[in-house]
């Protein structure tokens, strides 16, 4: 039996296995049963497209523990996950680029011994890793802190996209991955709608996989599976967040009327809205004056609300009906607990409200707590 083939009737076994478990903890107004669970960062199972797919709200971003920019020791990933895992979060993203493998390999470790049907995990596409044995030094130039013992070869071919997800499940030690998406086809927009998403297609139709879709801190290309494609899910980073509200323009609403999932990355735009200080990043540049100042701006007016700026940028994707939940990147326990925290945090209609006022959300974007 293929790797496939084993993932379909793996698959069946786990539908029949969570159909079980659900109707069990509807019997006692469980985490997928009697109404969605009291902390939003919790286990309720928000469906990804049409599919039987699924997302917790906050799902963990995997490209910390692969050592981005620093290193993180193998116990404290582990720390990482088991944190995350205790407070609830279900859904986990991870990519061969992050950290070489070393990401696929640190969270598969972890979920491996875990029942199956308990969790999702998504991986991405697009990107192969070719061992490259004659190279020194580490892999610092692409932002992450590993030895170069590998370099990344773009491949949006079918058969690209094949081996890519074959090697991926190999370093993940699962048999399956729940979503696939294509990473980044910036580059590769025509050879990713014309072979790729075919091969995706025909891994969700074998039952491989549930779910498929473009992951891109853009929106145009991901507009254009949306609409010319049958995509599932689109993994948005950066682009809906309190500074850059640019999906609204085309991607959410055509998401919204096709029935796609939106899974929001970089709600932070990468540290800025964490914490707007001089130096602090946006979009993996330092920020620049204009932009550090509205978010000074932001942050002063949420607390006169009493609500830290990061809880107020989480929360706030999940007002779009399109929204599925909130990806974070997490790399250590104390930010898989204060994300939690954050998501959980509850933010007064009167925050989003002067967020009006003051122009930094207008009355047509929806919130969490109107719209």
């Amino acid at each position: 039996m293929s790797a496939y083939e084993k993932a379909a009737d793996e698959w069946a076994a786990d539908e029949r296995a969570a159909h079980e478990r659900a109707a069990d903890e509807q019997a006692t107004d469980g985490p997928t049963g009697g109404g969605p669970a009291a902390d939003p960062a919790g286990p309720t199972r928000v469906p990804l497209g049409r599919t039987t797919a699924w997302t917790t709200r906050l799902a963990f971003g995997a490209a910390g523990i692969g050592n981005l920019y620093s290193a993180v020791t193998d116990e404290d990933a582990n720390r990482t996950l088991a944190t995350a895992w205790d407070r609830g979060i279900r859904s986990f993203d991870t990519a061969p680029h992050y950290g070489l493998g070393l990401s696929e390999r640190r969270l598969g470790a972890f979920l491996r011994d875990r029942p199956r049907d308990t969790y999702t995990v998504s991986t991405k596409v697009g990107r192969l890793l070719v061992p490259d044995p004659g190279a020194t030094g580490d892999d610092l130039a692409n932002g992450f802190a590993v030895p170069s013992a590998y370099r990344r070869v773009w491949d949006f071919g079918a058969d690209g996209i094949r081996r890519g997800l074959e090697a991926s499940l190999e370093r993940l030690g699962l048999d399956r991955v729940d979503t696939v998406y294509l990473h980044d086809p910036d580059d590769h927009a025509d050879q990713a709608l014309r072979e790729a998403y075919p091969a995706l297609e025909r891994l969700r139709a074998e039952g491989v996989v549930r779910a498929i879709g473009v992951g891109m801190n853009q929106t145009a290309i991901p507009t254009r599976f949306v609409t010319e494609t049958d995509v599932d899910v689109v993994l948005l980073a950066g682009r809906y967040t309190l500074l850059d509200r640019s999906g609204l323009a085309d991607l959410l609403p055509a998401a919204q009327r096709r029935g796609v999932s939106i899974v929001a990355g970089g709600v932070f735009n990468s540290g800025l809205l964490a914490d707007p200080r001089p130096g602090a990043t946006y979009d993996y540049a330092a920020a620049p004056p204009e932009t550090l100042a509205r978010a000074l701006r932001l942050r002063e007016i949420c607390e006169r609300h009493g609500v830290p700026l990061r809880a107020a940028a989480a929360r706030f994707p999940l007002g779009h009906p399109a929204v599925a939940g909130v990806l974070l990147g997490l790399r250590s326990a104390a930010e898989a607990t204060d994300a939690a925290d954050m998501l959980a945090r509850a933010i007064p209609e009167a925050l989003w409200e002067e967020l009006r006022r003051e122009h930094r959300t207008p009355g047509s974007v929806p919130t969490p707590d109107r719209g």
